[in-house]
């Protein structure tokens, strides 16, 4: 029974495993315990002349020594189960640090490419609003000229070109990024960033204007 018990422990490697040989060693204490009750009960029929007292004795004395020597072989099983779970949580800790290191490198990358777009986004801004001073002044022109049906409606001619469908957030989108995306959504809406608000109860493309409240976030005015 030792060398069995031996073998099958030299084989664990993990925490399950050193588990798993614990529960066989329990089952096995469990039957040694229970044989116990029945080899004192044979030596107390010996006293009595139902059997040899010696044997029994000798029996009873060896199950003992069983049942003493497995509940050590637990006991050293435990440990070992321990030490490997310890083991096996630092392997995860430093599995996991590698993990973010990558994850940390694709960020670095994200950021850079945003950064990228961002200034892309600018110089665009840039040369709209160089299109766009240019086309005011030559409306005012038209005005003067008498040829109102020349000018180009620059609202319109914005909100179409940013029309169109837009991604939605992730559900778990953190607070900075939530109030990033809503700057960002500003450039597209109606009464954002890009979109001068017109005198109360003024027509905006034959539409007349609603007040919206200054405390209604950019990417919600429309």
């Amino acid at each position: 029974m030792t060398s069995l018990h031996a073998e099958i422990l030299g084989m664990a490697r993990t925490a399950a495993d050193f588990a798993a040989v614990i529960a066989l060693l329990d089952t096995d204490l469990n039957d040694t315990i229970t044989r116990r009750t029945e080899l004192a009960q044979a030596e107390d029929r010996a006293v009595f002349g139902d059997g040899d007292l010696a044997a029994a004795r000798a029996a009873l004395d060896d199950c003992n020594d069983q049942i003493a020597l497995l509940e050590k072989i637990i006991v050293a099983a435990g440990k070992c189960r321990a030490e490997a779970a310890r083991s096996e949580a630092r392997a995860d800790i430093a599995a996991l640090g590698d993990e973010i290191k990558a994850k940390a490198a694709v960020l670095g990358e994200r950021w850079r490419s945003a950064r990228r777009l961002v200034e892309l986004l600018r110089q665009e801004l840039f040369e709209a609003d160089t299109l766009a001073r240019a086309i005011a002044t030559a409306n005012g022109l038209f005005d003067a000229a008498g040829v109102t049906e020349l000018k180009v409606n620059l609202t319109t001619t914005r909100r179409t070109a940013m029309a169109g469908p837009r991604a939605a957030p992730p559900a778990r989108l953190s607070r900075p990024a939530r109030q990033a995306d809503r700057l960002l959504l500003s450039f597209l809406t109606p009464g954002g960033a890009l979109d001068p608000r017109p005198a109360l109860g003024a027509p905006v493309d034959g539409v007349k204007s609603k007040f919206i409240p200054a405390s209604t976030p950019l990417g919600e005015r429309g």
